[in-house]
């Protein structure tokens, strides 16, 4: 059976994000709950490897490392200045029709 998506947000994630997707039933972790507040753009997205997370960004640098071919469990990236309901509206869609290995090293665009 696959597995459904759970989400990582980057340090530039609206709190509202978040706390939209928690009230939605996914399972989200942000940066400063997971402690990794100024760790670099590598080491967040290997973290999120190693807990089957699926980045999400506002940050090109995660593009950049994609295109690099660094190995990561999924990426979201939408532009900044998105409103969290768009965002979160997105996310969802993406978690409704997608599982966990779709999304290795694979980025959607909102």
């Amino acid at each position: 059976m696959a597995e459904t998506i759970r989400y990582y947000t980057d340090e530039q994630c609206a709190k509202a994000v978040a706390q939209g997707l928690r009230r939605r039933g996914v399972d989200v972790l942000t940066t400063p709950e997971a402690g990794r507040l100024g760790a670099s753009d590598e080491e967040q997205l290997a973290f999120a490897r190693r807990e089957n997370r699926v980045l999400f960004t506002q940050d090109d640098d995660f593009l950049r490392l994609h295109a690099s071919g660094f190995e990561h469990a999924g990426m979201v990236y939408i532009r900044q200045g998105a409103p969290p309901g768009e965002i979160i509206r997105g996310l969802m869609l993406i978690r409704e029709v997608l599982d966990r290995d779709e999304m290795r090293n694979h980025v959607e665009f909102l």
